[in-house]
């Protein structure tokens, strides 16, 4: 990473030095707590309390119930906000729940809080402290020789945990489901019994019921099962409850299915219904999940769900990192149709489901806070005005990071949600595509100033309008899939008005078909793309038959090619044709583009009516690409029916060299006499990007 992005980054109240370890910020509490009036929280404290510093009160719930209480009276401070200051850990095995009326005002918020220094920790899981030798003779038989004194186990039940959760059939087209109960280890979640192990895969090699798919290539039908060649399976004990995870069909599509039935004497597997989406394709990868025989690497756990004993290698000595187990099975935080409401420096971990959700309200505020370790997403926000998720860190979550959805796609009000400053990194555990790490639907919301980091398929994923996706930095993505964009979006020419600027995007992965930095994909229309510094990626700017695009300003950096233009829209495919004639179409449909809003903010929209009354398709046009910069790598392909007067191109400066101030160090501004400038490049606000220092 370049210095000048690590010197100026900082995520939540941490500093990062420059070895890139983070610095706390040392801050008071007592000090902090002092300049405030409200309620006192503490795991050591009692309900019966007064809520006091001294006397502090023993549960969150207590203390909001109280300000209810005193709201309900009239007994309420009207000139100083509503604080609870919160310090210990709460193992919660329901959601705390804030309703509207716990709602505060626009003046006087409802805040809940920790100290920067302390924070609260509101877990979602259970303590395991009773590992002990495995005891079990058919399940020591099952091991194998490596795994054989190193597999501790824990009797659930003796703790009092009964609901040990169950897996489900999750991941692309499926609805968001709540995850099975987990192992979390030192902080971290650790890997279920798998084979091959982690980051290995099997191959399928044949099916049972082979059928065309869409584009007329041979594969198989869902239900009837693979094919797959390995001896592995043989030693396994017959059980009902392995799972396999895999890739199916497609590099951006995977799902995780029961196994309905195991030949492993033949090499064939056969899912149970509702089965996955699409077909079985020969090659596609998959492993096996969920088996105890393959217990066999340290951070590999399985449970037996029937005697309610968790076998467990760790990594580490047991004795020197704490071990839990996600017990909620809802959100472990939840707002519903609350309003100002600030939530602040709170660990929140360990659920089955989300780590925050929040749904309609308005001015919810959840800032400074940790969500890790969370089933499904870190933070999940549905409906209501002006949410902001601020200088969080959110990691190791089994769907995706943070979405947000506001606003009306008819009317184009604007919803006004916010994800700034946030460091997220680590997503899609379970469900690996489009489980972004931030995902944005709707009209008017942003995401600003956040770092993107490891996941296996997109940083951001926007649907609608109006989107600002500005001064982030992404780097190693789109690690697990293939087809697959940093920055995506795609299939509507009724998305306009998303801007993708000031962004620095560099040293992404992909399998496969590979991965673009930003891509707009299946004739999406509309984007400004401007001022991004995209770097090491392939098809940096993939413009997949879209208009009316404009791409000014960027630094493209060995790149293969910087921008890739096609015209997918005119394609006399089958598959083709009836994603422009009749699903976008469709969606057209949806939304009155001849009348305002639309008429008013995009008539550019209406430009494809001429086409669809032509038919043959509608070809990429009125694309500006001007004062790009473009260093290594290829520079602009034009192709797949497009062709080069679909774009204007102008003034760009292609393999010279720009007169970067200091390119190894990260610092890529202009020098005085660079060419650029002379031909209208803008100088990038570099110390901009990324995650910046706050309170």
């Amino acid at each position: 990473m370049p210095i000048l992005i690590l010197l100026s980054a900082c995520s939540s109240d941490d500093s990062i030095k420059e070895d890139g370890r983070k610095a706390k910020t040392e801050i008071n509490p007592a000090e902090e707590e002092s300049k405030t009036t409200g309620f006192f929280v503490s795991d050591k404290g009692n309900d019966q309390n007064p809520g006091t510093a001294a006397s502090p009160f023993a549960t969150l719930e207590k203390a909001r119930d109280k300000i209810r209480e005193l709201r309900k009276t009239g007994s309420l401070a009207t000139d100083v906000p509503p604080i609870v200051n919160v310090r210990g850990r709460f193992e919660l095995e329901s959601s705390l729940k804030f309703l509207k009326e716990d709602s505060g005002t626009d003046e006087l918020p409802l805040i809940f809080r920790a100290s920067q220094k302390d924070r609260a920790v509101l877990s979602g899981g259970r303590r395991i402290t009773n590992f002990k030798p495995v005891t079990n003779q058919d399940a020591i038989a099952r091991f194998k020789p490596e795994a054989k004194g190193k597999v501790l186990q824990a009797d659930l039940k003796e703790l009092g945990i009964s609901d040990l959760g169950t897996l489900s059939s999750r991941g692309f087209g499926r609805k968001v489901s709540t995850a099975h109960m987990e192992l979390l280890f030192d902080n971290a979640p650790m890997t279920l019994a798998r084979y091959p192990n982690e980051g290995g895969y099997l191959k399928i090699s044949g099916y049972a019921k082979p059928i065309k798919d869409e584009w007329k290539a041979e594969t198989g039908d869902l239900s009837g099962g693979f094919l797959y060649k390995d001896d592995r399976p043989k030693k396994w004990k017959a059980d009902t409850n392995i799972w396999v995870h895999g890739f199916w069909s497609w590099d951006w599509a995977n799902s995780v299915e029961h196994v309905e039935s195991l030949d492993s004497e033949k090499g064939f597997v056969r899912t149970s219904a509702p089965y996955g989406l699409y077909n079985f394709r020969k090659g596609q990868r998959f492993y096996f999940l969920n088996v105890l025989e393959e217990l066999d690497a340290p951070g590999e756990y399985y449970i037996d769900r029937e005697k309610g004993i968790l076998y467990f290698w760790p990594p580490s000595p047991i004795g020197k990192s704490e071990a839990f187990v996600s017990i909620n099975n809802a959100p472990v935080v939840s707002f519903d149709h609350a309003e100002n409401i600030r939530f602040e420096n709170f660990v929140v971990e360990d659920g089955r489901s989300h780590g925050v959700n929040i749904v309609n309200g308005k001015n919810i505020t959840i800032a400074g806070c940790k969500i890790r370790n969370v089933g499904n997403r870190g933070i999940n926000v549905n409906g209501g005005t002006n949410h902001g998720i601020i200088s969080c860190d959110v990691y190791n979550t089994g769907d995706g990071g943070i979405s947000i959805d506001g606003g009306n796609r008819k009317t184009l009000v604007s919803g006004g949600h916010k994800v700034h400053n946030c460091h997220i990194h680590h997503m899609g555990r379970w469900s690996k595509c489009y489980q972004a790490g931030i995902s944005m639907s709707g009209v008017g919301l942003s995401a600003t100033n956040n770092l993107i980091h490891d996941g296996p398929h997109n940083a951001i994923l926007f649907n609608g309008n109006d989107m600002t996706i500005e001064y982030n930095e992404i780097h190693n993505v789109c690690l697990e899939t293939g087809d697959v964009g940093a920055v995506y979006t795609g299939r509507d020419y009724t998305y306009r008005g998303n801007k993708i600027n000031y962004n620095f995007i560099h040293d992404i992965g992909g399998v496969g078909m590979g991965s673009m930095g930003i891509y707009m994909d299946d004739c999406v229309s509309g984007t400004e793309i401007k001022g991004n510094i995209l770097k090491n990626s392939t098809r940096a700017v993939f413009l997949g038959g879209g208009r009316d695009f404009k791409v000014e300003n960027n630094i493209f950096i060995n790149c293969k090619p910087a921008i890739h233009i096609d015209g997918r829209g005119i394609d006399k495919n089958p598959v083709w044709v009836n994603m422009v004639t009749k699903f976008m179409k469709d969606r057209l449909k949806e939304i009155k583009y001849h009348e305002p809003p639309y008429s008013t903010r995009y008539p550019e929209i209406a430009d494809v009516d001429k086409y669809y009354e032509k038919g043959g398709g509608v070809p990429p046009e009125n694309i500006v690409i001007k004062n790009n910069i473009c260093v290594g790598g290829e520079w602009l392909k034009i192709e797949w029916n497009a062709k080069p007067e679909c774009a204007k191109v102008a003034d760009n400066t292609v393999n010279l060299d720009p007169g970067f101030v200091d390119p190894e160090k990260g610092n890529y501004l202009l020098k005085d006499d660079s060419p650029a400038l002379k031909t209208g490049f803008k100088q990038i606000p570099f110390e901009k990007i990324g995650l910046q220092r706050n309170k």
